[in-house]
């Protein structure tokens, strides 16, 4: 009788240690889907290069220095320049080289950089990474269609970049408001770099060449964020010699830019004199220009004016 009871406990106590096992399911990331590398790649026309997202200490040039790239049948495109995004290769950019697809990998001839080897990774439906394994890096991009894609933006959250593709600007208008010594200056250039570059201003009059123009004041420029629009920026001129100056800055087109000095009441229109494209220069040789992290600070004042881009 005891050993019946006995067996009897053991098998209940199998039971209960049966009923309470549970399952343990590992959680799938979205990597490696079941559509192909090449469908991923072409499901959109316009990849857009999130630069501040990218990770690791390595870097991919042709990925450093694009705003978008797109993969067409083989063919690789980028917008290295704002300066035409939407037009330029009919919203595609200039080829830069070809690509080859398979198995979650991208292998990239580029024209300039040479050849590369990057895994892809899904991380959504508009998103993907593309990862490069000799240096650990990690490059972000968003997928997006021509018609959709707000190349307004693209332009005003990349804006430092954008002032830099033309060597100089040249003042065509002063409209309204009080005099201001900034009213002498006629010419502006920004040099390359990140947020907090130097710029230079001439007095020069307007026509001069730019090889021959004399830079009266340089200092450092700084761009930042209106709290109540993202379609205006805050820039302060930072002079050597006299108080900075500070202005909102609005792109009219692609080539034309507006600086209001909203304590004169003043708007200075300018526009961009010999264009920079970043691939080669005519001799042949790289234009040395990369994107590198950049967040744009809040001025913590709300802008008075509210344009967008007409291109």
């Amino acid at each position: 009788m005891k050993i019946l009871k006995l067996l009897l406990g053991l098998f209940t106590f199998s039971l209960l240690l049966t009923s309470c096992h549970v399952d343990v399911i590992e959680p799938q990331p979205y990597y490696h889907t079941q559509v192909s590398t090449n469908e991923t790649l072409s499901s959109h026309e316009l990849w857009y290069v999130e630069i501040n997202e990218t990770t690791g200490n390595g870097e991919v040039p042709f990925l450093q220095k694009a705003f978008t790239v797109s993969f067409k049948n083989g063919t690789l495109y980028a917008n290295n320049n704002l300066v035409g995004i939407g037009s330029t290769g009919n919203g595609f950019g200039i080829d830069v080289g070809y690509y080859n697809a398979f198995a979650n990998m991208v292998e990239v001839s580029h024209d300039i950089n040479g050849y590369w080897t990057l895994e892809l990774y899904q991380l959504s439906a508009n998103k993907i990474e593309l990862y490069h394994s000799p240096t650990n890096t990690s490059y972000y991009l968003y997928g997006y269609n021509r018609n959709t894609f707000d190349y307004d933006l693209v332009f005003y959250d990349n804006i430092h970049y954008f002032l830099q593709e033309y060597e100089s600007w040249e003042k065509i208008a002063t409209i309204g408001g009080s005099a201001t010594e900034f009213d002498a200056e006629n010419f502006v250039q920004f040099l390359a770099g990140g947020n907090n570059s130097e710029f230079r201003s001439s007095q020069d009059a307007n026509g001069t060449p730019i090889s021959n123009l004399y830079w009266d004041y340089s200092g450092l420029y700084n761009v930042a964020n209106f709290t109540n629009t993202h379609y205006v920026k805050a820039l302060t001129l930072d002079y050597d010699y006299f108080a900075d100056e500070y202005f909102e800055l609005s792109i009219i087109t692609d080539g034309e830019i507006e600086l209001y000095h909203p304590t004169s009441g003043t708007a200075y229109r300018f526009v961009g004199r010999h264009f920079i494209q970043y691939l080669k220069t005519s001799e042949g040789k790289m234009t040395d220009k990369k994107r590198t992290k950049t967040v744009l600070k809040d001025f913590h004042k709300e802008s008075s004016k509210r344009k967008k881009l007409t291109k």
